[in-house]
């Protein structure tokens, strides 16, 4: 079992920046491709960025591409997303999520953290 608790939301200005965390619980975390997924109001849940288990490979969403960077410490059991330039539209709950590489199902998920970003 993992668990998985985010951290690093709360309120910026248009331009700024923040770093959400997500530390895992559990000894397998390094077996995990890890994934932020994002979720405004009214809006469904939106992919944002995938790191490999290694670190070696990573995936954004076209949105936040150029602008946010993921990253993981598996000595810390954490992957960051590092968040820059942030627009209002940028404004959601956070989520990490745990994808299994065999089956590629997003096996664990955090309860989130708020972003919210003003114009």
């Amino acid at each position: 079992q993992v668990q998985l608790v985010e951290s690093g939301g709360g309120l910026v200005q248009a331009g700024g920046s923040l770093r959400l965390s997500c530390t895992a619980s559990g000894r397998t975390f390094s077996t995990y491709a890890m994934n932020w997924f994002r979720q405004a109001p009214g809006k469904e849940r939106e992919f944002v960025a995938q790191i490999s288990p290694n670190g070696g490979s990573t995936y954004y969403a076209d949105s936040v591409k150029g602008r946010f960077t993921i990253s993981r410490d598996n000595a810390k059991n954490t992957v960051y997303l590092q968040m820059n330039s942030l627009k209002p539209e940028d404004t959601a709950n956070y989520y990490c999520a745990a994808r299994a590489i065999r089956t590629g199902d997003y096996v664990y998920w955090g309860q989130g953290t708020q972003v919210t970003v003003s114009s």
